[in-house]
């Protein structure tokens, strides 16, 4: 039998793109990326681990902020490379901006205009 894992598309650097799906709104939260590693712990542990590109290592979503994201729900695409996480939200805020979701820009008249207020400041977020 085939391992699970072993069907997914990783990319070159052995990543795949992960979509955070709110389950009670349907509101697309985030697009994070995974490893083996972090898609296994997110497996495992029911809440959503992702991979940081920025400080190669992997991330537990919340562990500074509180804000966790518990999975109800894991899929894959036609093409099996991409994840969509559908998400319980804890704390409402999704984005390290202090936001509900990190899709906060709109393009408005050839610019890109902040349309979503920040909920909390985003300084009292995270411990640096």
């Amino acid at each position: 039998m085939k391992n699970w894992l072993d069907e997914i598309q990783w990319n070159a650097q052995g990543l795949i793109p992960a979509i955070a799906q709110e389950v009670d709104t349907g509101k697309i939260l985030m697009l994070a990326w995974m490893n083996r590693d972090a898609l296994i712990l997110t497996v495992q542990e029911k809440h959503a681990v992702y991979w940081s590109r920025s400080r190669g290592k992997l991330w537990h979503k919340g562990e500074e902020s509180g804000h966790v994201q518990h999975i109800q729900d894991i899929r894959i695409d036609c093409d099996n490379d991409v994840i969509l996480l559908t998400v319980t939200q804890i704390g409402g805020i999704a984005c390290h901006t202090g936001r509900h979701h990190c899709f906060f820009k709109q393009l408005k008249d050839n610019q890109w205009v902040t349309v979503e207020k920040v909920l909390k400041d985003p300084a009292t977020l995270y411990s640096q």
